[in-house]
């Protein structure tokens, strides 16, 4: 039985949803900083162990630590779990600076444990069947791809008493990683340059938080990506991808959760047809759906527990993490000068 250990326990209760479910673990211990927040939510779930020092939690026995904290701090925290020998679970992104790249991957290089970033969007049933089609050569040699995610999430960008949280000053496109990520899965491809624009604040001004920050990446196999954030829009919350190819394209409707596509190689087809996937694996337990975003949490824990147990690379390991992490940083870089293009390193070279 692998023993779990959450720190974070906003976007950590997804977690405690499914490994709380999960045959081969258990939870051990939670953290967060808010005082009294981990005792009650460990009252409330029958967890033996709370903390609010990260410190005394992170030497606690633990088999895998759930890094569900604030972008700044994931970084930090992921190396604490590594050299003690812990496997890493980090929400993403995998970091908030360039500077940070080279000290994680030097961190998972010298760790027993295993490090995986939670790209969930990457375990949407509809994007592991795109996968499928791509590598099948369905639509032929991927040339363009864009995806939008816009989440008016006013609420989250301030505590119960007005004061800002991280998501205030985030810049949009650095939280690319659930639009950029699946794309670049289908294909295995990395960015290689980068141009970013932003609208400024319009929305909410108080702390200046930008409305909406576009990112148009060119890949390493010779395609252009364009990524679309924003999280102070008026627009209800939405998820949108599209990718075209040489021999037809694959998008995910804007007014419903499934697919619709174009295929060459259909003989007589007229127009774009309609195929029932959407986020949900059908054949999951009853219990999957428990984390949220369909049956995707379900799906990258089962894969990371796989990595584990089998001993084997996670699907998304350090270089994946920085592949879909880092073109954010880079695309609002080059958006601070005004759109001058970025170069988007890669971190095996170091």
């Amino acid at each position: 039985m692998l023993k779990v250990g959450i720190v974070g326990l906003g976007r950590g209760t997804s977690f405690i949803n499914v490994f709380s479910r999960h045959p081969m673990c258990q939870i051990a211990a939670v953290c967060d900083a808010k005082l009294g927040l981990a005792d009650r939510v460990a009252r409330e779930r029958n967890i033996p162990a709370a903390y609010e020092d990260f410190d005394r939690f992170i030497d606690h026995d633990l088999d895998i630590v759930v890094v569900a904290t604030p972008p700044a701090h994931h970084v930090k925290q992921s190396i604490a779990a590594l050299e003690r020998g812990r496997h890493v679970l980090s929400e993403v992104p995998a970091v908030a600076s360039l500077e940070e790249c080279p000290v994680l991957v030097e961190a998972v290089k010298k760790s027993s444990g295993k490090y995986m970033m939670g790209a969930n969007p990457d375990f949407w049933a509809f994007i592991e069947s795109w996968r499928t089609m791509v590598r099948q050569g369905r639509i032929g040699k991927i040339i363009y791809a864009e995806a939008e995610y816009l989440h008016d999430i006013p609420q989250l960008r301030r505590t119960s008493d007005g004061q800002p949280t991280w998501r205030a000053y985030l810049a949009p496109i650095h939280y690319c990683t659930h639009s950029l990520g699946p794309l670049l899965s289908l294909s295995g491809d990395r960015c290689v340059s980068a141009v970013g624009m932003h609208t400024g604040s319009n929305i909410d001004t108080e702390f200046g938080t930008v409305d909406m920050e576009v990112g148009l990446f060119k890949t390493e196999q010779g395609a252009v990506i364009k990524i679309l954030c924003g999280f102070s829009v008026k627009r209800p919350g939405f998820h949108y991808y599209t990718v075209y190819g040489t021999k037809g394209c694959l998008e995910k409707r804007r007014d419903a959760d499934r697919t619709i596509a174009y295929f060459e190689d259909i003989p007589n087809l007229h127009g774009m047809i309609d195929i029932p996937i959407n986020t949900v694996h059908p054949h999951a337990p009853s219990w999957a759906g428990s984390g949220g975003h369909g049956t995707a949490e379900y799906a990258m824990i089962q894969a990371f527990v796989d990595a584990i147990v089998e001993d084997k690379e996670p699907p998304i390991d350090v270089y994946r993490a920085l592949d879909y992490s880092v073109p954010g940083l880079c695309a609002h870089l080059s958006a601070e000068q005004g759109g001058k293009l970025v170069e988007v390193p890669n971190f095996r070279d170091q």
